[in-house]
C-alpha cells in the first residue's frame, strides 16, 4: 500500500517541558531517559521492561518526550508491546481516577503525532484492536485525533488482498468512531456484497467465489446504522 501525502502545517510541540519543579521531575528524568533508550532497543524483553519501568514512574502524563516516544512505537513489531502502548496512550487522552488531565503540552505533543497517522500506523492499530477487543476503546480514541483515519479505514475495509479480520474491524471502527467521510465506501460494499449473497443464494449448489467476504456483511450494515444516526 502507498501512504499519501499531505501537507503539514503543525506546529510541533516541545518534548519536554518541566513546569512544575515541585513535582520531582527533574529528579525522575535520568531514570526517564535511561527507559526512553531502553524502549527503542532491539530487544523486545528490553522494550517490555522499559515500558515497566516508564509506568511505575508515571512518565506517560508526565512530559511530552515520553508521550511522543511511546507514540512512535505505535508500529512496533511486537503486538503485545504495541496493545500496552495503545491502553497507555488512550488512557492518557482520558482523565486519571482522580479526574485529572494530563499537563496540555502532553495532550497537544500526544495529538500533533496522531494528527499524522497514515495506513500503516492505522492498520497497526486495528491489529491491536483484533488481537484485544478490550483495546477496542482505546484506539478508537487515537484513531478519533486524525483527520484522515475515515480514509485510510475505508481504503483498509476496501482492499481485497488484507485478512478478513482486519478488515471487519476496520469497518467495525468507522462505525464506533463515526467517521461519516467512509460511509460511501460502506455502502458500495455493502451493495456489492449483497448482489454476491443473492446470487449465491438463487443458485444454492454453485461454490461461493469469495465466501469470508460475505462476512463483512453484518458487520457493514451495523456500521451504518451507527453512521445513519449521528
Amino acid at each position: 500500500m502507498v501512504e499519501e501525502v499531505y501537507p503539514q502545517n503543525l506546529e510541533q510541540p516541545a518534548l519536554f517541558k518541566i513546569t512544575d519543579p515541585t513535582t520531582g521531575m527533574v529528579e525522575l528524568f535520568p531514570a526517564v531517559w535511561s527507559a526512553l533508550e531502553d524502549l527503542i532497543s532491539p530487544n523486545v524483553s528490553v522494550r517490555h521492561i522499559a515500558l515497566d519501568r516508564l509506568l511505575e514512574l508515571g512518565a506517560p502524563r508526565l512530559t511530552p518526550l515520553v508521550v511522543y516516544t511511546l507514540a512512535t512505537r505505535l508500529t512496533d513489531p511486537d503486538l503485545f508491546l504495541r496493545c500496552r502502548i495503545v491502553q497507555i496512550l488512550g488512557d492518557v487522552l482520558s482523565p486519571d481516577e482522580q479526574g485529572g488531565l494530563p499537563p496540555a503540552s502532553v495532550s497537544r505533543c500526544l495529538n500533533a503525532y496522531l494528527i499524522q497517522m497514515r495506513i500503516r500506523s492505522i492498520y497497526s492499530l486495528l491489529e491491536v484492536a483484533v488481537q484485544d477487543a478490550g483495546l477496542e476503546r482505546h484506539a478508537g480514541k487515537l484513531l478519533s485525533v486524525c483527520p484522515y483515519a475515515g480514509n485510510h479505514l475505508a481504503s483498509i475495509l476496501s482492499d481485497r488482498k488484507l485478512p478478513i479480520p482486519i478488515r471487519q474491524k476496520a469497518a467495525q471502527m468507522i462505525g464506533i468512531v463515526g467517521f461519516l467521510d467512509a460511509m460511501s465506501t460502506l455502502e458500495h460494499l455493502e451493495e456489492r456484497l449483497e448482489a454476491r449473497l443473492a446470487g449465491q443464494q438463487a443458485m444454492p449448489f454453485a461454490p461461493p467465489s469469495i465466501p469470508s467476504e460475505l462476512e463483512l456483511l453484518p458487520t457493514i450494515r451495523s456500521s451504518l446504522l451507527l453512521l445513519h444516526s449521528l
